[in-house]
């Protein structure tokens, strides 16, 4: 599932504006050569009065009469060079007409000097230089507004990429992994092709289809390549481009990009991240008022989508990853009629995806990209898109001639926990801790029901923090987990501390993301899944996103007398599981001592070594009754606590 390249023609176009540089560089010139000639004849401003009297005194050599002012210049001196002669300017203060007859009298040379006497540079200056600057700025914002997407008379139209004819690059041969999903966007591809089909039977295609489901599965990918199938023009933007801080933008640039859409019909109108623009106006919180800008924006798309036939060929599609804070009316029939669930891909989903992306790399002739899938579950396209590029680039740095099914596992590793971290050093007493505490894991996880099989360990730091790592791989995809297999989980993530307290004799921080994930699970257990014997099948907690991982479950209101229970339980739950753990690992305690002292010698146990040593383990009795009811009964604590204590009264490996 390739995404290809945007081909974004709104792209500024600068050669088109290398036409006014010569224009700007002679104006430049034309600037300079006024400056310099209006300062190699510089003018002084004196009173008339004094004027007068250099008249009178002979120093005047030269005299021009204006109708608002008189420029004179006077006699050279002896030391002084002609070139430095100096104008003057005097303003009369009443018309004086012995003035003529004065400038004769002393033999000064006068003339009348016209009305306009800024010479032909500044008349051309004048009357050229103002309007054209003020073309050149209109040419530039005209210019920047074509080219730039946020220009200036641009700010209402929309930001939409278009892709005229479908030439989006993508087809359905492209998209691999999501046949359900296909078969349902094929109709639409075939009412583009052929609507006559359907509206000769009186059928309406859907005006609306939303692509839900989490991220990197490919829903950008499907609505490109409904395009590239049906030769239409494909309109594709963000809904966040649509929100501005100024109100009413948003709404502008809906209603320009549905008027695009209809003059350019049959089309596809593709809304990516519609959450960013459809959000629930319920909760728009303090936000919300009539000029909000989101809500106006929203109230524009509904008002859009109600405003056009559903024959008219207009196909308005959209996708999120959080379909439950969309708004209601969004997702009423008559505006986005369908869902298509566009979800992570199975084992055999994988490897059709694999195989689309491995078509354009060299592969070894050990490759197997069946066991590779079945090596990745959970793995969205986008995923597994990044693991075959990762294994490329490992084996070009390695100088080998194709990728190996060796480079292709570390790919996966890096993925699932990270880089290699060679430069953390880790002194013997912690890499003994890190040892001891990876086995734990694993010869719990070889016992629990429900556990991945154990493919690998590691005590070779990796990723933020993690020193060593235990690699589980499930046996099949699966959806649902039992009640038992909870709490096997929450003993598997507990196995690394028990064998610390068991084999060691003590306990060290490595622990602190297994408690926390193990806590995790436990409290879901407990508030979210019903499982709690005492508090029965009630939710305490607001189920999360569908599709996204992470986001915090916000619990009910609830009574300090539940709450104080929830906390009793969780704690019960999580103490029986750390003693399964504890009574496991010391009546496996010799083979754990020599799976570690083995882990210590290799830095990695997997494979038949590993497989060996795994078929040794024994599984207590105990076990089973654990599996059914989750508790142990109370001689089986005793005798659990007894035999512990015995194991610790033991000579207990030294560390120091």
């Amino acid at each position: 599932m390739v995404m290809p390249q945007l081909n974004n023609k709104s792209q500024p176009d600068f050669e088109k504006r290398n036409w006014l540089r010569p224009i700007l560089i002679v104006l430049m010139w034309l600037l300079i050569f006024n400056l310099f000639f209006t300062k190699s004849s510089e003018k002084s401003l004196v009173s008339y009065s004094e004027f007068i009297k250099q008249v009178e005194s002979g120093e005047v050599a030269q005299v021009e009469i204006g109708t608002e002012a008189i420029e004179y210049t006077l006699k050279a001196k002896p030391e002084e060079s002609i070139s430095s002669t100096k104008t003057f300017v005097t303003i009369p203060v009443a018309q004086d007409t012995e003035l003529p007859k004065r400038l004769q009298e002393h033999h000064v040379e006068f003339s009348a000097r016209p009305a306009n006497h800024s010479g032909w540079i500044g008349t051309v200056l004048s009357w050229v230089i103002p309007p054209l600057i003020f073309i050149l700025l209109w040419i530039g914002l005209l210019s920047a507004s074509q080219s730039a997407q946020s220009g200036v008379l641009t700010v209402g139209k929309s930001q939409a990429r278009i892709y005229s004819q479908g030439d989006t690059g993508v087809t359905f041969k492209d998209v691999a992994g999501v046949d359900e999903a296909k078969e349902e966007l094929e109709e639409i591809v075939d009412f583009l092709e052929k609507p006559e089909k359907y509206i000769s039977l009186g059928a309406k295609i859907p005006k609306g289809v939303l692509l839900v489901g989490p991220p990197g599965t490919g829903k950008t990918l499907l609505a490109k390549a409904i395009a590239g199938e049906a030769r239409v023009p494909f309109f594709s933007i963000s809904g966040s481009e649509f929100i501005e801080l100024f109100v009413g933008i948003g709404a502008s640039r809906v209603r320009d990009l549905f008027q695009q859409a209809k003059m350019q019909a049959p089309c596809i109108v593709f809304i990516d991240e519609l959450d960013a623009l459809g959000k629930h106006r319920s909760n728009m919180g303090a936000m919300i008022s009539g000029n909000d800008e989101r809500e106006q924006t929203l109230n524009q798309l509904l008002s859009e989508m109600d405003g056009f036939d559903p024959n008219t060929g207009v196909i308005l599609l959209a996708a999120t990853n959080r379909p439950d804070v969309l708004d209601p009316a969004l997702l009423r029939p008559g505006r986005f009629d369908r869902q298509v669930v566009v979800d992570r891909p199975d084992k055999s989903g994988r490897l059709a995806i694999l195989q689309v992306h491995s078509k354009t790399v060299k592969l070894g002739s050990d490759v197997d990209l069946e066991t590779l899938a079945a090596r990745t579950p959970g793995f969205a396209g986008a995923d597994l898109a990044n693991l075959i590029n990762e294994a490329a680039l490992l084996a070009a740095r390695k100088n080998r001639q194709g990728v190996m099914m060796a480079d292709l596992n570390e790919a996966s590793e890096r993925i699932v926990t990270g880089l290699e971290k060679k430069s953390r050093v880790l002194n013997e007493l912690e890499k003994q801790t890190v040892a001891y505490h990876e086995v734990g894991h694993a010869l719990i996880a070889a016992l629990m029901p429900g556990s991945g099989k154990v493919e690998k360990i590691s005590i070779v730091p990796r990723g933020i923090g993690a020193l060593g790592y235990t690699l589980q791989l499930p046996t099949e995809d699966r959806f649902l987990m039992l009640e038992s297999e909870i709490r096997g989980r929450i003993a598997t993530l507990l196995g690394g501390r028990a064998a610390e307290s068991v084999l060691l004799g003590r306990i060290s921080t490595g622990a602190s993301d297994d408690l926390q994930q193990a806590t995790d699970l436990a409290e879901r257990f407990v508030t979210l899944y019903g499982m709690s014997k005492k508090l029965g099948p009630v939710a305490f907690e607001k189920g999360q996103p569908k599709f996204l991982e992470g986001y915090a479950n916000p619990r009910r209101a609830i009574s300090p007398k539940i709450a104080e229970v929830i906390d009793s339980e969780v704690k019960e739950i999580m103490d029986v599981s750390y003693e399964v753990a504890q009574l496991t690992l010391a009546q496996n305690r010799d083979l754990l001592q020599e799976m570690a002292e083995k882990l210590l010698e290799n830095e990695v146990l997997e494979g038949d070594v590993l497989k060996a040593f795994l078929e040794k383990v024994v599984k207590p009795e105990f076990l089973e009754q654990w599996e059914e009811t989750g508790l142990l009964s109370t001689n089986n604590l005793l005798d659990s606590a007894n035999k512990v204590k015995q194991i610790g009264e033991k000579k207990i490996i030294s560390l120091t």
